[in-house]
């Protein structure tokens, strides 16, 4: 960009992160993500850091915090309530320290350490004690004033009204060998005390009060930390007693005689603060690195949310000496997990030929980190969804990312165009073949309806030799590729009459350098053994099952579980074939449309004589007899969203049929149970509009136990 367009980048930037902070901040509601918020303002940040320039003392950048709300007495916090900046790879983390060193001497670079604990998703609170009572409890506000909530703080019973007795502090302090400290309040007695902390609400709490939210027919809170804030903020205590907040204190900011963050944590325990223990004192960031792993593996074992570490220099003479850039002190930092959403830009959009000749628009974007992996691709579905959306090439959109499905374009920031985004109109041909697309009335996707249309042969293959369908090891999209480039193959029975001379010319086989040749030459006898292996690996999935071979046909409208219904329904793929539109209605899950499709399938003479000629080179067709431990589910359908933890999905899937069980793709009234694992899709709305039991793991896992 030009200098010129980042200062106009700069201050759309600053409004659009502006307006999203008051409504979080101020008002307790959403509009974006907290994951698409935190990726505005990395990229507000690293533009300011690269042109110093444009920073102003109206940034967010420069902020603490939001405004306090109106109704509750103002309270001056003794020191300002920091925020950290944010740091979401190994890169930025690096880059912070590098920063940070730039400023220590050799001898403090040799002793730095770093003191990493849990960053809760909740609300920062202030608690000021006066010879050991609570006397002020405040939130935030500002960063300079916030709003006093003494009354409601003091309805959370992990928060002490008053402080142990000093003879046991003392004792304490002692046992733990911190005996400067306990000499130093000897002589001065504790006085007056500032701690810090995080108040916040359990899973558990925050769907109960979900709950009664939706009995009431009142809004629903978008995440705990909202409930939190809400509840802290009610003008009634009682209402906040209601809701069973919890709180772990984190910071100590008057000078005891604490000359590390870690001797912060354990006075904070002594004096009768409630810590957590997800805590490590890292001699380097390649430690630092580990234990943030460890928790994000571990993040849902957790009663409560986080969505990360904080690390901070441990030394507070070196922390102190850091100073503060902005809205943040320079000595730590907020080491986030991975993003589920992010913001970036369209840089174009074009479109893909599926299998079935179906036509979906894809979004290439400026390469962007979500959920840990690199996306440079978004789905945008189709003509209908595109108009929705209102997206332009060239437009900063929130992309993201659940479970293993490809991302999507969740939000366009309006807020943010220049005025140069182009308007994307959907071609009215096949762009591989030429042929003039149709859009079957009923129907939102556009559709390339030449069966001999490259693209839609390349995209069947993909799918015919797929993990779900004949799972062919080793025979993945790029030599495929090869084997249509150079004519080896037309459609998948062609595969099962290969030889190991047909494919030794094929590129994307492993090949190396022949030893000595000095021309660059190719051991041959390697590719040979290469081709050797694909072919086995071929014919050794000769056999398969008839759900597999179903679902493998890529028949339009049959998915892996409709393919196993079917498998269920028929005895063979005899019966399938000779089956009736009525017979195919009566199968579970399938309507008009999908009989339809089934129906004409198999009374079309080029797909009956594929299906020949996949008899004819060898493949057979076994029927698998699912063997029930016992009928505990029969009779339930279940629908899996998400990623679950402890099993795969085909595990999940193979559980439930075991027991008797059925799975469905969708979700409709027929549905009994939805299982949801982490980062689900929409099926969870569905489920919660029509009113039907979902299920967390732990609770699938106790139903399959």
């Amino acid at each position: 960009m030009k200098k010129s367009e980042v200062k106009v980048r700069i201050d759309k930037l600053k409004k659009l992160i502006n307006y999203h902070r008051y409504l979080y901040h101020v008002l307790d509601k959403q509009e974006i993500s907290e994951s698409a918020l935190d990726s505005l303002k990395k990229e507000l940040f690293d533009l300011e850091q690269k042109y110093p320039e444009f920073i102003t003392l109206d940034s967010p950048t420069q902020r603490i915090g939001g405004k306090p709300l109106e109704g509750f007495k103002k309270t001056k916090h003794p020191l300002p309530m920091l925020s950290f900046n944010d740091a979401f790879s190994g890169k930025d983390m690096e880059d912070w320290e590098e920063r940070i060193k730039k400023l220590l001497t050799a001898e403090q670079k040799n002793e730095l350490n770093y003191f990493c604990e849990l960053k809760f998703d909740g609300l920062a609170i202030e608690l000021i004690y006066e010879n050991g009572i609570l006397k002020v409890g405040s939130t935030r506000g500002d960063g300079i004033i916030g709003e006093e909530v003494t009354q409601n703080l003091k309805t959370i019973e992990a928060i002490p009204l008053n402080l142990r007795d000093e003879n046991d502090i003392i004792k304490d302090f002692k046992d733990e060998g911190l005996e400067d400290i306990a000499k130093k309040m000897k002589k001065e007695n504790l006085g007056k005390v500032v701690v810090r902390g995080e108040a916040l609400i359990s899973k558990r709490e925050f769907e109960m009060v979900n709950k009664f939210q939706e009995e009431k027919g009142l809004s629903k809170y978008a995440n705990p930390r909202n409930i939190a804030a809400g509840s802290i903020r009610q003008l009634d205590p009682k209402v906040t007693a209601k809701r069973h907040l919890d709180f772990f204190a984190y910071d100590l900011i008057s000078p005891l005689g604490q000359k590390t963050h870690n001797e912060e944590h354990k006075i904070l325990k002594i004096l009768c603060f409630k810590t957590h223990q997800g805590t490590k004192l890292c001699s380097n960031l390649k430690e630092a690195f580990a234990f943030r792993d460890f928790w994000y593996k571990k993040r849902d074992t957790l009663p409560f949310e986080i969505d990360g570490l904080v690390v901070q220099v441990n030394q507070n003479d070196v922390f102190e000496k850091l100073g503060v850039v902005g809205k943040a002190p320079r000595g730590a930092i907020a080491f986030k997990f991975p993003l589920k959403e992010a913001q970036t830009i369209v840089e174009d959009i074009k479109v893909q030929v599926g299998r079935t000749g179906a036509i979906t628009p894809v979004a290439h974007l400026k390469p962007v980190q979500i959920g840990g992996v690199t996306v440079s691709r978004a789905t945008l579905h189709n003509e209908d969804e595109i108009k929705r959306l209102e997206v332009k090439i060239g437009d900063t959109v929130i992309v993201g990312r659940a479970g293993d499905v490809i991302p999507d374009v969740v939000k366009v920031l309006k807020e943010l165009r220049t005025g140069k985004e182009r308007e994307f109109k959907m071609p009215k041909t096949c762009p591989i073949c030429g042929s003039v697309l149709e859009r079957p009335e009923g129907e939102v996707v556009w559709r390339c309806v030449n069966p001999n249309c490259s693209a839609r042969q390349r995209r069947y293959l993909y799918h015919f030799v797929s993990k779900k369908s004949f799972d062919i090891e080793g025979l993945g999209p790029k030599i495929i590729d090869q084997l249509l480039d150079k004519g080896l193959v037309s459609d998948p029975a062609d595969l099962f009459e290969l030889e190991k001379g047909d494919i030794i010319p094929v590129e994307s086989l492993p090949r190396r350098p022949r030893p000595f040749s000095g021309k660059g030459g190719v051991l041959r006898g390697f590719a040979e053994k290469s081709a050797r292996n694909l072919i086995k690996a071929i014919q050794q999935k000769k056999s398969i099952t008839l759900a597999r071979f179903i679902y493998a046909l890529g028949i339009r409208g049959v998915g892996e579980e409709t393919a196993q219904d079917l498998s269920n329904r028929f005895q063979n793929l005899e019966d399938l074939k000779n089956a009736t539109k009525e017979e195919l209605l009566g199968v579970r899950d399938i309507g008009p449309e999908t009989a339809n499709s089934i129906y004409s399938f198999f009374r079309k003479k080029s797909n009956l004589h594929f299906l020949r000629r996949l008899e004819k080179a060898g493949v057979k067709i076994k029927r698998q007899e699912i063997r029930f431990k016992s009928q505990k589910l029969a009779g339930k359908t279940f629908v899996l969203t998400g990623v679950l933890k402890s099993l795969t999905r085909d595990e999940a899937k193979e559980r439930i049929r075991s027991l008797g069980g059925d799975i469905s793709e969708s979700v409709s009234r027929k549905t009994n149970f939805v299982v949801v694992g982490e980062n689900p899709g929409s099926k969870r709305e569905q489920a919660k509009k029509l009113g039907i039991k979902i299920l967390s793991e732990q609770e699938f896992l106790k139903m399959l136990s």
